[in-house]
């Protein structure tokens, strides 16, 4: 091969290379903005942990708060009918719901003048309880096509004696009123998703033993 033609294979070598670069840089989708918004639930108490005057109030130990699986998914769910829930994938709990409505029970809990202190599990060694509560989540959704929207809360209460989980103070299933939802406005929905929660925790007061210690 002469070197005019190692010369002309070269550049022509050169060229289709760019176009190849060119070709695959426009393949390479543009950066899309994410719109994903993140919410929690608010509390209207006094905050978990805190220890209020009262001396002599019940210790409640906050022992589990499940979740159906369905709603353990990151995204706020709505229901539509019976049977059809959508997932709303750019609206989503900044954390675990099971932790959040945890933090509002514990703040509901505290609401309560019988109460002194409200532990959530992982219980400390060095702190006694008089009972504690196991919450099974049947709701914590909105609810659209049937109406007005709204958010429903609901759940299975046992309260166990703290020292013995076998003895059974009270076991109910407490349904607090729906709370008028606002179709697609998510933060709408989280406030009363939020006022859900914090009414099945009036419930549970009302639930728990008449006396402390």
């Amino acid at each position: 091969m002469t070197m005019q033609a190692r010369r002309h294979f070269f550049h022509s070598f050169c060229f289709l290379f760019g176009l190849l670069l060119l070709a695959g840089c426009s393949m390479i989708p543009a950066p899309q903005p994410d719109f994903t918004r993140y919410f929690v639930l608010t509390e209207r108490g006094l905050g978990e942990g805190v220890v209020k005057e009262r001396a002599d109030g019940l210790r409640v130990g906050l022992k589990s708060v499940a979740l159906p699986a369905y709603l353990d998914k990151g995204s706020i769910v709505v229901r539509r009918g019976e049977n059809e829930v959508d997932y709303h994938d750019h609206a989503r709990w900044a954390e675990p719901l099971a932790a959040g409505i945890s933090r509002v029970l514990a703040a509901q809990l505290l609401t309560s003048p019988a109460v002194e202190r409200v532990l959530v599990h992982p219980f400390p060694f060095d702190r006694e309880r008089d009972c504690d509560i196991a919450v099974s989540i049947v709701r914590c959704e909105g609810v659209t096509g049937e109406g007005r929207p709204r958010a429903r809360g609901g759940a299975p209460v046992e309260i166990n004696a703290a020292d013995d989980a076998a003895k059974v103070r009270a076991r109910r299933v407490c349904v607090g009123p729906d709370q008028p939802g606002a179709g697609t406005d998510h933060a709408a929905l989280v406030r009363s998703l939020s006022e859900a929660v914090a009414a099945l925790g009036s419930e549970i007061i009302g639930a728990l033993p008449a006396n402390g210690r």
